[in-house]
């Protein structure tokens, strides 16, 4: 268990790892068992020149990246990914912003469930949602046994 996340440190978590860092991450909330980021459109995460529409890799790594943050916010430390479905709903829109938003539903001694989606606006039509779990580090889960 590693006590509650505060938005310092969730900001710190999502910001500032070289590959979120390059990726242009943007923290946006975090409360319990939640969290969601944001990750602005730029032309260099770019898939396909004529769609102008952020690469469906930057989507995997948004939806892992989301699914973490909301495990720490869960109070609970993710030690590695077990598995990442991940469903490709539709192409997001040209020249979007994609938002993530992720829940961690159910937390064991070992092991974390969590449930994310991305959307370019509305989160009612997703571009790609998400169902995960995760390792948890020695000391497993604040909740949820």
């Amino acid at each position: 268990m590693s006590g509650a996340l505060d938005e310092d440190a969730a900001r710190q978590m999502v910001m500032r790892t070289p590959q979120t860092e390059a990726l242009g991450f943007q923290f946006l909330s975090v409360s319990p068992g939640r969290g969601a980021i944001r990750a602005p459109w730029r032309a260099e995460l770019v898939g396909d020149p004529e769609t102008q529409v952020i690469a469906s890799g930057v989507v995997t790594t948004l939806l892992d990246h989301v699914c973490g943050l909301s495990i720490r916010a869960a109070e609970a430390v993710p030690q590695g990914t077990l598995d990442l479905r991940i469903d490709y709903m539709r192409p997001a829109r040209a020249r979007a912003d994609l938002v993530a938003e992720g829940h961690c539903y159910k937390l064991t001694r070992t092991i974390a469930f969590v449930r994310a989606q991305a959307h370019d606006g509305d989160p009612d039509d997703p571009v790609a949602t998400a169902q995960a779990a995760f390792a948890l580090r020695e000391g497993g889960a604040a909740w949820g046994r």
